[in-house]
């Protein structure tokens, strides 16, 4: 059985519905939750879902301490569940193809440094895009550049706010993420 791992920062709900889907599963299981900012809701939400939760700096991301962390564990795949940090070169390198993001757009379009949440929603909104979505990927060493695995549209409304906007893409994460990081997990070689 293959063993994930989520990295998050914020409030949790792609990381919930991540551990809830491999609870009883025979492909995988959640083993780790992993975060940068201790006061994150996601800790509590893994809690009660019975995943342990680590939390480490920013200097301890940096410093190789959870890469070696992830490797006590025999960690097969990293999932990014709303994790707002550059992951660092070490730690791509030492899960080749072995790290997936979700980014609330449809990338290439509002990525990069400091496009999460509001802020992506605001984008695609002041760009007059008619469509927005979801992109899961591979992570590399850039913000929002790895291979795309899968994306999920959903139409610009008129009238539409970052909040709205924001909502119906949730819709598209919850649906999909689960089910993408299953099938990478399915493609992972034994």
């Amino acid at each position: 059985m293959k063993r994930i791992a989520i990295l998050a920062s914020g409030g949790g709900s792609n990381a919930q519905r991540l551990i809830a889907h491999f609870q009883g599963s025979n492909a995988a299981e959640v083993v780790l939750l992993a975060g940068d900012r201790p006061e994150a809701g996601v800790f509590t939400r893994a809690w009660e879902l019975g995943v342990p939760g680590y939390r480490f700096t920013p200097a301890q991301l940096r410093d190789g301490t959870l890469l070696r962390e992830l490797q006590d564990l025999h960690i097969d795949l990293v999932v990014l569940a709303g994790f707002l940090r550059l992951v660092p070169a070490d730690l791509v390198r030492a899960f080749p193809g072995g790290i997936v993001n979700i980014h609330p757009a449809l990338l290439p379009r509002h990525g990069g440094r400091g496009m999460w949440g509001h802020h992506v929603h605001a984008s695609v909104l002041a760009a007059g895009d008619a469509e927005s979505g979801i992109t899961i990927h591979l992570v590399n060493e850039h913000y929002d550049e790895g291979e795309h695995l899968f994306q999920a549209r959903c139409p610009v409304l008129p009238g539409d706010t970052p909040e709205t906007l924001g909502r119906r893409v949730l819709e598209l994460e919850h649906a999909h993420y689960p089910v993408v990081v299953e099938n990478l997990v399915k493609g992972l070689a034994s």
